[in-house]
């Protein structure tokens, strides 16, 4: 997905630079992984599968193992147990343990049209995924330059974490369009206030 979409209605952002990062701002800014259907159409719109995915299996079981995940991978994103604590060693073994199973294997098939289109071999596995997730999460927390990278955003009362690919190195907003577009507004509206005063 493109920077700054939303799957609709869900508003699911996928701006992040990386799915684990996507996963974390599922948070942002409220839960929003908060039902089977919700869940089916982030692992869409994140790319875990491609489009048109058999999914009719997801269950709760699902939504609780994806936000467990959630919770692991914020805390060694963010740091807020130091490498050696109890809670970063135990988030970091949940994190490696998911990391072990196979993702969902890719195959490329002849779609309508004739072009070579992805699908995986049947409904994928809830460990699958989770799988899929980790390791993506395992390679950022591995990567020296991408997790020099990740910035939190500036934005008022915005917790996303992203990578920031920008060159220069000076993205200051989890998007310009969301909180970008927010502060430019509050900027404007101070320096009116100050003019009209």
């Amino acid at each position: 997905m493109a920077l700054g979409t939303a799957t609709a209605p869900y508003e699911l952002r996928f701006d992040a630079g990386r799915i684990c990062l996507d996963l974390l701002s599922t948070t942002h800014p409220e839960e929003r992984l908060d039902s089977v259907d919700v869940l089916r159409a982030w692992i869409t719109g994140s790319g875990l599968v491609p489009a048109g995915t058999a999914l009719a299996h997801v269950d709760d079981g699902w939504l609780v193992a994806f936000r467990e995940l959630r919770v692991h991978t914020d805390r060694l994103v963010r740091g807020w147990s130091r490498p050696g604590a109890r809670a970063y060693d135990r988030a970091l073994a949940h994190v490696n343990d998911l990391a072990r199973t196979a993702p969902p294997a890719p195959r490329a098939v002849r779609g309508s049209d004739g072009e070579l289109v992805r699908q995986v071999d049947g409904p994928p596995g809830c460990a699958a995924l989770l799988a899929a997730v980790a390791r993506d999460a395992v390679d950022l927390l591995t990567d020296p330059v991408a997790r020099a990278a990740l910035r939190q955003c500036e934005g008022d009362n915005c917790r996303i974490v992203y990578l920031d690919t920008s060159r220069g190195r000076r993205r200051r907003w989890c998007s310009s369009e969301v909180c970008g577009n927010r502060e430019r507004v509050a900027r404007h509206r101070r320096r009116a206030a100050l003019a009209r005063a």
